[in-house]
């Protein structure tokens, strides 16, 4: 097992022998690693904290530590992460609470960007990025293949759906649709779908054009959110089903 001689493995960690533990880490007595994972240095792992493979941890980033809410008081919490995420340099993790389920969530092949912030109870897919400075607050959901711009806040109870794109510096305070490219270029909107993003995902025309007359009757038309889902019940396809769902289970209200 290569861990360096300054860092500090708790007794009741559990660590396969094919991780490689850098200088200056601290692995707390709850944590357990999977195979393969690499802390490169000045990493803190805290915290009922169950970690996949192949997961690649940079220099002061911070995971499984106590959320940032006064209502904690130290209840034995979880953070969850799946498999080939990469976590860069002082991004942060935060363990859930009793109110809010008791578990942090990441899934798999997710990139957190330099001074990332995951809050308490906060759920995100698989294949996602969180730009630099991309914070959630806590309780947030971020559905499958969720990109999100550098130094963008999401307010507590959003949901981001899935391979939405959300440009840097918008402060999301509602739901953002599923497929859409959402910023705050001039004020937070809803500019239609992320093409592009869909495309490299393997989206057919056909997929992308029902999609976008889709989007032209929820976000571009005349009718209200209302009248424009009776219409979209209408239209075939399951990405449109779950645009429609999606809006239908929105607590938030979505932007538009």
């Amino acid at each position: 097992m290569s861990i360096h001689a300054s860092s500090v493995v708790a007794p009741g960690a559990r660590v396969p022998e094919s991780c490689q533990v850098g200088p200056f880490c601290t692995i707390g007595p709850d944590v357990e690693l999977g195979e393969d994972c690499t802390l490169i240095s000045h990493v803190v792992l805290d915290g009922r904290t169950r970690i996949g493979v192949r997961n690649i941890f940079y220099p002061f980033c911070s995971v499984g530590v106590a959320p940032q809410d006064l209502k904690y008081k130290g209840e034995p919490t979880a953070v969850e992460i799946g498999d080939g995420n990469t976590i860069r340099e002082c991004a942060t993790v935060s363990r859930g609470t009793v109110g809010g389920g008791g578990v942090t969530r990441i899934g798999s092949d997710c990139l957190l960007m330099a001074y990332a912030h995951v809050g308490h109870d906060s759920l995100i897919g698989s294949h996602c990025i969180l730009a630099n400075a991309a914070t959630l607050a806590g309780h947030v959901i971020i559905e499958d293949y969720v990109t999100l711009g550098a130094f963008c806040p999401v307010h507590q109870h959003c949901t981001v759906g899935q391979y939405a794109f959300v440009g840097g510096g918008t402060i999301v305070t509602q739901d953002v649709l599923p497929f859409s490219l959402t910023s705050a270029r001039r004020e937070n909107k809803a500019f239609g779908i992320n093409r592009i993003g869909l495309e490299r995902r393997g989206f057919s025309r056909q997929r992308l054009d029902r999609l976008q007359r889709a989007f032209r009757l929820l976000v571009a038309s005349k009718l209200n959110t209302t009248q424009a889902l009776e219409q979209l019940r209408a239209m075939e396809g399951d990405d449109v089903a779950a645009l429609v769902a999606f809006v239908a289970r929105s607590r938030r209200g979505v932007i538009k």
